[in-house]
């Protein structure tokens, strides 16, 4: 299995097709983490031989991945088809665009993150469970739903990193009462 620097038909039909992959990113000090990132299918779009682009949602407001990204722009991306039993490993260079062009195409979403790509390859598939998708997630954003506040942001040790604006701040935790 060979590594490209562009995205190849069959790389294509995997990650336009992809309603969720692992972003791996390096904090300041080196450190590795990896996040899951999900979304509908499609929410990671191809935009040319070698550039991919995808929305940053709200999540807890540490912006551990999109932190890390603003350091070192080095980012490693897994996609799984889970039905198709196929793997698609991307490296590449992130940039984070506030005023991306494409963020009106997504509901809900912070900012844009293009990744340049400097490999692209098909990862062994030997290991991958057979599993089927069984439906979207609530929380996912699109046009012609609100989605809910989620609970786990309503954690007072949570309130300090949401940003200013986010709906969860000021609701009560769980077991509280309304004031």
């Amino acid at each position: 299995m060979r590594n490209s620097d562009r995205f190849e038909d069959w790389a294509v039909e995997v990650i336009a097709d992809a309603n969720m992959f692992f972003l791996a990113t390096c904090d300041h000090r080196g450190l590795p983490t990896c996040s899951y990132k999900g979304g509908a299918r499609g929410f990671v779009r191809i935009l040319d031989e070698r550039m991919l682009a995808f929305p940053n949602y709200d999540g807890n407001g540490r912006y551990l991945s999109m932190g890390n990204l603003m350091v070192n722009p080095n980012v490693g991306m897994l996609f799984i088809d889970f039905e198709g039993q196929l793997r698609v490993r991307v490296q590449g260079t992130a940039s984070i665009d506030e005023s991306d062009h494409l963020l009106g195409d997504y509901p809900g979403a912070q900012f844009i993150v293009r990744v340049h790509a400097t490999e692209v390859f098909r990862n062994c598939p030997r290991y991958i469970h057979r599993q089927r998708f069984e439906e979207t997630s609530e929380y996912v954003p699109r046009t012609d739903h609100e989605p809910p506040i989620p609970e786990w942001k309503l954690l007072p040790e949570l309130n300090a990193y949401l940003p200013a604006d986010d709906p969860a701040r000021g609701e009560p935790a769980p077991g509280e009462a309304a004031t």
